[in-house]
């Protein structure tokens, strides 16, 4: 499912560390939906007015722990208008409140200082390998997973899909994120949390969604619901 490459080493503040782990830093010029952590140089590629400025940190190994999206009304009512059941894949959950949450496997972080003028300022990914949402209607089942959350020129996450077992798409864009609804960062314990960003699907996934389950109601302003990121790293 990767399609994103990881690097960087960790001697960072609480607080910037947070922001680049989430990958979120509010609405700025040039990237105004950060929201996570994605893929590496070759999506998340730096431009520099001038000399390569120095990253401000580096995490170069997230080990933990996970996303959790509480879902949103209006996605839960358009599941059940269509008649989707949703579900976990691997080591996922869906609790009876409606959280969707997903184990952080790995993945890397560099931040830059916005006013260096690099952009994104946030660059790496965060890595859900072996987890994701599954959706049913009758006898079809798509499979979404594998998620990489990039906070590149175009926040988005990526995944990998399944319809009936059977690939249909790898490394797909399927949802896009909007860091400008951010919380301040928290501190619990040993981990970094950061929760605010709303999670959309993207127009890839509607479009898919929409071929297999022969509709037209899945938008790309669909929102999904608000993302919650809980992670440790070294």
């Amino acid at each position: 499912m990767r399609t994103t490459t990881k690097s960087l080493t960790a001697l960072l503040s609480a607080g910037i560390v947070v922001a680049a782990l989430a990958g979120c830093s509010q609405a700025s010029t040039g990237n105004d939906t950060q929201a996570g952590a994605g893929s590496s140089s070759s999506s998340s590629a730096s431009s520099t007015p001038s000399a390569s400025p120095t990253p401000a940190a580096v995490f170069t190994s997230v080990n933990g722990k996970t996303t959790a999206i509480t879902l949103d009304s209006g996605f839960v009512d358009a599941l059940t208008s269509l008649k989707l059941t949703p579900g976990v894949i691997g080591k996922a959950t869906l609790s009876d409140a409606g959280v969707l949450t997903f184990p952080i496997t790995g993945g890397n972080v560099t931040y830059y200082d916005p006013s260096t003028g690099v952009r994104p300022y946030v660059q790496g990914e965060l890595d859900h390998d072996g987890s994701g949402l599954s959706l049913t209607a009758g006898g079809t089942k798509v499979e979404l997973k594998d998620f990489v959350i990039d906070p590149g020129n175009d926040s988005h996450v990526n995944g990998d899909v399944y319809v009936n077992g059977k690939e249909a798409a790898k490394g797909a864009n399927l949802f896009r994120l909007d860091g400008s609804t951010l919380n301040p960062v928290m501190k619990d314990g040993d981990a970094y949390v950061l929760e605010g960003t709303t999670v959309y699907i993207s127009e890839d996934a509607a479009s898919l969604l929409n071929s297999t389950f022969k509709t037209t109601a899945v938008t790309g302003d669909l929102k999904v619901g608000i993302a919650k990121l809980t992670v440790t790293g070294s």
